[in-house]
C-alpha cells in the first residue's frame, strides 16, 4: 500500500499537476529524525500513526479533497511538533478496542450466496 501511495505521489508530482495540498510541507520524516521522543522504541506506534495520517493526506489529495488534505497535514504537523502531546493522546491501551480496529482492517469475503457453487463430485 505504501509503495502504491509513494508511486502515485511521484507520478502526480512529475506530471506537473497543481497540488491543492502540500503534504511535503508536513516534513514528517525530518520531525521524526529531530525529535528524540519519536525515535524511542516505546513510541513506535505513534510514529506509525503519524505516517499513516500522512499517507491518508496523500490519498485525499489524489482524490481531490484539498481542504480535507490540508486539515490532515495541519494535524500531522501539530502532532509531530509536540511529540509529548501526540504520545499522550495516542496512549489508549484498550485491547478490545484495538482488536476491533484490527478486525475492520481485514478484507472481508463476499457473502456465501454470491460465490459460485462448487461442482459436485460423482
Amino acid at each position: 500500500m505504501r509503495t502504491i501511495l509513494t508511486t502515485l505521489a511521484f507520478v502526480l508530482a512529475s506530471t506537473g499537476v497543481a497540488s491543492a495540498c502540500d503534504v511535503k510541507a508536513a516534513k514528517l520524516e525530518e520531525a521524526i529524525a529531530a525529535k528524540s521522543q519519536l525515535r524511542e522504541a516505546a513510541n513506535k506506534q505513534t510514529v506509525r500513526d503519524l505516517r499513516t495520517l500522512r499517507d491518508a493526506a496523500i490519498v485525499l489529495e489524489t482524490y481531490q479533497y484539498g481542504p480535507e488534505c490540508e486539515r490532515l497535514v495541519a494535524i500531522v504537523k501539530a502532532l509531530a511538533a509536540n511529540p509529548a502531546k501526540a504520545i499522550e493522546r495516542g496512549g489508549d491501551t484498550d485491547e478490545e478496542k484495538a482488536e476491533e480496529v484490527l478486525e475492520t482492517r481485514e478484507p472481508k469475503a463476499p457473502p456465501a450466496e454470491a460465490a459460485p457453487a462448487a461442482p459436485k463430485a460423482n
